[in-house]
């Protein structure tokens, strides 16, 4: 298969051997009816302007392709920040959630439910929710709810209901499958999903509203560069804001695409989620992709520090462009992330979001020449993690 190929499925909502819709029956009608409107509409002028008009004057777009002077001369290279964490409610996630709001709306659903690990999603979600009018449900781990209690705050503030997923390790997989009970119980409710994960359209879809990060980049470098970058490093979980910076590079094999994903506490610690280290084919969540599971097909459970990377699984695209050898993965421990959290606030005057400092560590970990172009995504700014780095740098 071309690479080129990769960025859309098939008919079934395959890429390669990746993806599909595996869901109960009870939720046919209502993911086939999603994928005809996302079909007939989202490709229209008319969602094109409204989409784009609310990306410049509501969520602040273009964000910057920031040159991180002071990054550049530690690591001997040309390194860009793609300035995600500048977007209204502070991360990428808003991309997604204006397209999918615009959709709902337009399919006439009136109960928007969603699932979220670090809050972003939820966050953004609730943002547009509010905007046009909408009910809005978020599910979210019980640990997650603890340790990003910030964005709990700010979802009931834009008036959604926080519902707390309490089994498993109570993350993101676990509000995931909540979202996806409620969703089998009140199927005329919209599902609107955070990451490209999930059942197709999702993981297609998702990536689509996300693509104007990596048609930024690309229009952003032709005014100050005379090259396209060399790399593009973005963080893993499911992986929405990675599918967004490489989405118009796929097709560009001179440019190396670098998923970064959590290592936890160690790939031998039985505390990661660098799943396509430690991850096999198989389902979840209505996708057929890699994920983390034992023996028995039962899944197990990931460790980040990360909220929003603490998921034991990886969209169907990433799976296939890792398979195919398109992107190269590269595992961040918690530590690791920590470090190169505090080294971005101390070069660039930046505090990333634990997600983003996991694809700022990955710096470390590979070789530069001082011509090649560097663009790390900064998915996300770090408010919300503020709890946990006080534990951190309690000491400084």
């Amino acid at each position: 298969m071309k690479i080129t190929e990769t960025i859309r499925p098939d008919e079934l909502g395959f890429y390669g051997e990746f993806g599909g819709a595996y869901i109960p029956e009870l939720l046919r009608p209502a993911v086939e009816e999603l994928t005809n409107s996302y079909r007939s509409y989202c490709f229209t002028e008319r969602f094109k302007s409204e989409y784009l008009d609310l990306l410049k004057n509501y969520v602040g777009r273009p964000t910057p392709l920031y040159f991180a002077k002071n990054y550049s001369q530690k690591y001997g290279t040309k390194i860009y920040f793609k300035r995600e964490d500048l977007c209204h409610t502070g991360a990428h996630k808003i991309n997604n959630t204006i397209g999918q709001i615009l959709l709902a709306k337009h399919m006439g659903k009136t109960e928007i439910i969603a699932e979220t690990g670090a809050g972003q999603h939820g966050v953004a979600t609730a943002t547009v929710c509010a905007l046009m009018g909408l009910n809005c449900i978020v599910y979210m781990g019980e640990k997650d709810m603890e340790r990003q209690s910030p964005n709990v705050q700010r979802m009931k503030m834009l008036g959604a209901e926080v519902r707390p997923a309490t089994c498993g390790s109570k993350t993101l997989k676990d509000a995931t499958n909540e979202a996806i009970r409620h969703w089998i119980n009140f199927p005329d409710s919209y599902y609107l999903i955070g990451s490209v994960v999930g059942p197709h359209p999702y993981p297609e879809m998702v990536a689509y509203f996300q693509s104007i990060i990596s048609e930024e980049i690309k229009n952003q470098l032709r005014e100050i560069e005379s090259a396209p970058p060399s790399k593009i490093i973005a963080c893993v979980g499911g992986g929405s804001n990675a599918a967004g910076a490489f989405y118009h590079f796929y097709s560009n094999e001179k440019v190396e695409l670098i998923a970064v994903e959590a290592a936890g506490e160690g790939l031998e610690s039985g505390k990661s989620a660098a799943t396509s280290i430690l991850g096999s084919p198989g389902v979840i969540h209505g996708s057929f992709t890699l994920l983390m599971q034992d023996s028995f097909g039962q899944v197990t459970e990931p460790h980040s520090i990360s909220a929003g990377l603490d998921y034991p699984g990886i969209g169907p695209l990433h799976a296939h462009t890792l398979s195919l050898g398109r992107t190269k993965s590269i595992p961040i421990r918690d530590d690791e992330a920590l470090n190169a959290a505090l080294e971005c606030c101390r070069l660039e005057g930046i505090i990333p979001a634990l997600e983003s400092a996991h694809a700022l560590a990955a710096l470390e970990k590979l070789a530069f020449n001082p011509e090649e172009i560097i663009i790390v995504n900064l998915s996300g700014r770090g408010d919300k993690d503020m709890n946990t780095y006080q534990k951190a740098f309690q000491n400084l």
